[in-house]
C-alpha cells in the first residue's frame, strides 16, 4: 500500500533570498541532521542570466534501522538523487528526490517548494509532499514501512529549526539581508561548458513554473486567504510590512498554514496534520464535482435533492479533526464517519437548527438543562439537572423527534461557543464540559421507553459530534446510578467514557471536585457555589401539556430524525375501537404496554386471536394525526375466534396504566381501547347534564401509548411498572422484580402519573 504524506504549509518570517542563503549552508554536509551523512553533486546548471539555477545531487543517509534489517539488507547507508531548481525571477525553489539505493524494492518520492507568501513579499513560504511504497523488502515490508515514516516524521520536525539555524548564523557574520535577482546589463555572450547533463537541466529549467509531480504542490498563486480582508498583495516596496493578524491563514483546497493549526488546531504531529489535509482535501474535491455537476445539469425540481450520493458541503477544520481522533487517525475509517456525518447533516439541514429550532413550550420550561459561563480550561461549561427532570413527561409532552432536535441545537451551541473561546482566548479550544447534577434520580427514570429514548440519543451524538466532550463531571450519584451505568454505558465510545468522573454524595465538594475544574465564582448555587443559575428547575410535566396537537409529529417538511415514534397517538371512538397487533413468536414471552388515557374514558383489554390477523396499509389518521385502526372481524366470536386474556380495564382520563401479560402461547395478539359509556341517569334535568364534563357527552377518547414484547429470560424490574431492562440490572431491580410465574398483573394510577 502506497503511504502518502501532506505537509502543511510553513511560513518564514523572513524574504526569500535569505531562506535560500540560510537553505545552502545545509550542505555538502549538516550536522543538526545526524541522519545525513553527506553529498556531492553530480550535475549542475546555470543560466546565462543567473535566474535559473540547477543542482542535482547525490545524497548519503544513515538509516536508524535494527542491526538484523542492516545485516540482511546488507547496507548500512542508503543514497537519494536530490533535483534543486531555483527560479530567481519567480522566487521559487523546487525540490525533487528519489531513493537510489533498492529502488526496485522500495520507492520513496519527495517533493518540495520554497515560494513567497502571497499576501506578504518578506516571507516565504515551504510546502512538501511525499510517497513510500515499499513492494518487497525481504518479508520486512511492514518494519521499512513504519522505520521510513518515523524517521520522515522527525526529519520534518527538524526541517523549520535548521533553517531558522542557519539564518541566525548568517545574521552572526553580519548577513541580513540578500538583494533579490535583478536581470543584468547586456553584456557579451560567454561560452559555457556544457556538462553531458546540461541539455536535461536546462530542459528542468524551462518548465519551472509547471506543476510539479506531486498532485499537492503548486505555486503559491493558488493559495487565498481566510480573511477576505487581507487579500490585497502589499506592495514588495514597503520596507516594514507587519505581522498579519492570528486568524489569517494560507489556504486553499488541501492546504493548511503550520502555524495556523498549531494557533486553532493544536499540536498535531507531522503525519497527523498529513491526515488532516488529506482528508479536507478529498471533502473540498467531491463537493467541487458537486458544484460542477449541478452547473452542468438541469435538475428536476421534484428530484430528491437529500439522495444519499450527494456530497455534503465542506466541514470547518476543527470538525474535520474531531473525526480523525475519534478513528485514532486512521485515514480511512474518519473518512467514511465524516461522510455518513456530513450526509446526515444535510439531509435534516442540521446547520440550521440553530436559526430555525424553536423548542416546544414543555422543553422551554421543563429541561433542566443550559449553558453556564466556563470552567477553568476554558471550556464552556453546560450544566444538565437530570435528577430534576420529569424525561418520561417531557418525552409524552414532545416526543422524541423534538428532545432529539433540542439536544442536537444544544451540541450545535457548543461547537459555537468553542470557536469564540478559541478566538478569544488565543489557543484552541475544541471540548467542553459537562456538570451533571443527579440529585432526585430514581427508578422513575428508568422505565424502558425513556432508556430506550436515551439509547437512540447516544448513538446520534457519537456518530455526528465525536470528540466534544472534554470532561463530564457526575455529581450527587444516588445508589441507583449503577443501574443506568449499566445501560448506556456500552453504547459511549471507550474515549469518552476515560472522561467521565463520578462523585456520590457531597463528594464533589472536597479536594478533587468541582473546585478543581471549575472557579468557585461559577459553581452554581444548588451545588453549594454562590452563582445564580437561571436555566429551568425542571419538575414534573403537566399532562395537559402531552401531545394533544394531531400534528405534533410533522417536523416542517424535514425528514424525520428517528426512524420510529416511542408513543403513538391513538382516537378511540363509539363504536369504532383502536386495536394494536402484536404478533408472538415464542412462549413464555412477556407483553408489556405504558399509555396515558388524555382524554375521555377507555375500556382496555388484551386478547389472542385464533386467526391470523392483519394490518391495514392505510388506516385512519396513518399520516400526522392519531391513529385508529379495528383488526378483529365483527363476525369473529369470542370463546371462538378470539379469547380474553386480561380482564377488561376501565381507565378514566388523566390515568397512566402501565403492565404486562406473559403469553402462554405464540400467535396474534391484540391491544384494544373502547368507548367507554359512561352511565348518566336518566332522571337528570337537562340543565343539570348540560353541566356535566366532556367525557359524558363527547364520543372520541385519546390515548397514547407504547407497547413492547420481552423475551422471558430478559424480562426484570417490576411487571407493573416497565422498570425493565434487557441486560445489567444490578440487585436494585432484582428487589423489585415481582414473581415472573404469574399469568398477568396490571396497575393503574388514577391519581398521579406512574413515574
Amino acid at each position: 500500500m502506497v503511504q502518502q504524506y501532506q505537509s502543511p504549509v510553513r511560513v518564514y518570517k523572513y524574504p526569500f533570498e535569505l531562506v535560500m542563503a540560510a537553505y545552502e549552508r545545509r550542505f555538502p554536509t549538516c550536522p543538526q541532521i545526524p541522519v545525513f551523512l553527506g553529498s556531492e553533486i553530480l550535475h549542475e546548471f546555470k543560466s546565462d542570466d543567473g535566474a535559473i539555477h540547477v543542482k542535482e545531487r547525490r545524497c548519503k543517509l544513515n538509516v536508524d534501522a535494527p542491526y538484523i534489517l542492516k545485516k540482511i539488507a546488507g547496507v548500512e547507508v542508503v543514497y537519494f538523487i536530490q533535483k534543486n531548481s531555483l527560479d530567481r525571477r519567480e522566487r521559487t525553489l523546487k525540490i525533487e528526490a528519489h531513493n537510489e539505493s533498492f529502488a526496485s524494492r522500495v520507492i520513496v518520492k519527495e517533493n518540495c517548494l520554497y515560494s513567497v507568501h502571497p499576501e506578504n513579499s518578506e516571507w516565504t513560504c515551504f510546502e512538501q509532499c511525499a510517497s513510500l511504497d515499499v513492494k518487497n523488502f525481504f518479508g520486512f515490508e511492514s518494519t521499512v514501512e513504519k522505520i521510513a515514516m518515523k524517521q520522515y516524521s522527525q526529519n520534518i520536525k527538524k526541517g523549520k529549526e535548521i533553517i531558522e539555524f542557519f539564518i541566525n548564523d548568517l545574521r552572526s557574520n553580519g548577513v541580513t539581508y540578500v538583494p533579490p535577482w535583478t536581470p543584468p546589463k547586456p553584456v557579451s555572450p560567454i561560452e559555457a561548458k556544457p556538462s553531458k547533463r546540461e541539455p536535461e537541466l536546462q530542459a528542468s529549467a524551462t518548465v519551472l513554473s509547471s506543476p510539479s509531480s506531486c498532485d499537492s504542490i503548486t505555486s503559491s498563486s493558488s493559495y487565498h486567504s481566510a480573511n477576505t480582508a487581507a487579500q490585497t498583495p502589499v506592495s514588495p516596496t514597503v520596507p516594514d510590512i507587519p505581522e498579519l493578524p492570528p486568524d489569517i491563514r494560507i489556504a486553499s483546497e488541501d492546504k493548511l498554514d503550520a502555524d495556523y493549526i498549531e494557533r486553532f488546531l493544536g499540536h498535531l504531529t507531522p503525519i497527523q496534520e498529513s491526515y488532516l489535509i488529506q482528508l479536507r482535501k478529498w471533502i473540498a474535491e467531491s463537493h467541487k464535482g458537486q458544484e460542477s455537476d449541478e452547473n452542468s445539469e438541469d435538475k428536476n425540481e421534484d428530484e430528491d435533492s437529500d439522495s444519499e450520493g450527494d456530497p455534503p458541503l465542506v466541514p470547518k477544520d476543527s470538525h474535520i479533526l474531531r473525526f480523525l481522533r475519534a478513528r485514532d487517525f486512521n485515514l480511512e475509517e474518519a473518512r467514511k464517519m465524516l461522510c455518513n456525518s456530513l450526509a446526515w447533516r444535510k439531509q435534516h439541514q442540521v446547520d440550521l437548527i440553530l436559526d430555525t429550532w424553536k423548542p416546544p413550550t414543555p422543553l422551554v420550561d421543563y429541561f433542566a438543562g443550559g449553558w453556564h459561563y466556563y470552567d477553568r480550561e476554558g471550556r464552556p461549561l453546560f450544566i444538565l439537572r437530570l435528577g430534576q427532570m420529569d424525561v418520561k413527561g417531557l418525552l409524552k409532552a414532545c416526543g422524541e423527534e423534538a428532545i432529539l432536535r433540542h439536544i442536537l441545537s444544544v451540541n450545535e451551541e457548543g461547537l459555537r461557543r468553542c470557536e469564540e473561546a478559541t478566538k478569544a482566548r488565543g489557543y484552541p479550544i475544541s471540548t467542553w464540559t459537562c456538570v451533571v447534577d443527579l440529585e432526585g434520580l430514581s427508578m422513575r427514570h428508568l422505565w424502558r421507553p425513556g432508556v430506550k429514548a436515551l439509547l437512540r440519543f447516544i448513538e446520534v451524538v457519537e456518530a455526528n459530534y465525536p470528540e466534544t466532550m472534554g470532561r463530564l463531571l457526575i455529581v450527587r450519584a444516588p445508589r441507583v446510578f449503577p443501574v443506568l451505568w449499566t445501560l448506556v454505558s456500552p453504547f459511549i465510545d471507550e474515549n469518552t467514557r476515560k472522561k467521565f468522573l463520578i462523585y456520590g454524595g457531597n463528594d464533589y465538594l472536597e479536594s478533587g471536585g468541582l473546585a478543581d475544574y471549575i472557579d468557585p465564582e461559577y459553581i452554581p448555587h444548588f451545588l453549594g457555589g454562590t452563582c445564580h443559575c437561571t436555566m429551568p428547575e425542571g419538575g414534573l410535566v403537566p399532562k395537559s401539556l402531552y401531545q394533544l396537537l394531531d400534528n405534533l409529529s410533522m417536523n416542517d417538511g424535514l425528514p424525520s430524525l428517528c426512524q420510529e415514534t416511542i408513543y403513538q397517538l391513538s382516537s378511540v371512538i363509539k363504536g369504532a375501537p383502536h386495536e394494536v397487533l402484536v404478533n408472538i413468536d415464542d412462549k413464555d414471552s412477556v407483553l408489556t404496554w405504558d399509555f396515558d388515557v388524555l382524554k375521555g374514558d377507555v375500556v382496555f383489554t388484551v386478547l389472542r386471536s385464533r386467526r391470523p390477523l392483519t394490518v391495514p396499509k392505510d388506516p385512519p389518521g396513518a399520516v400526522g394525526g392519531p391513529l385508529n385502526v379495528q383488526l378483529l372481524d365483527k363476525s369473529m366470536t369470542v370463546g371462538v375466534d378470539v379469547s380474553v386474556v386480561e380482564t377488561p380495564l376501565v381507565c378514566h382520563e388523566g390515568e397512566s396504566i402501565q403492565g404486562s401479560h406473559v403469553a402462554r402461547y405464540p400467535g396474534p395478539y391484540v391491544l384494544q381501547w373502547k368507548f367507554h359509556n359512561a352511565p348518566v341517569s336518566s332522571s337528570l334535568p337537562q340543565a343539570v347534564k348540560a353541566t356535566l364534563p366532556d367525557v359524558f357527552t363527547h364520543h372520541k377518547c385519546k390515548v397514547m401509548y407504547y407497547h413492547e414484547v420481552l423475551a422471558s429470560d430478559d424480562f426484570r424490574g417490576s411487571m407493573t411498572s416497565l422498570q425493565s431492562s434487557q441486560s445489567g440490572f444490578s440487585s436494585l431491580s432484582v428487589g423489585t422484580t415481582s414473581s415472573a410465574q404469574s399469568n398477568s398483573s396490571q396497575s393503574a394510577n388514577s391519581s398521579c402519573p406512574s413515574r
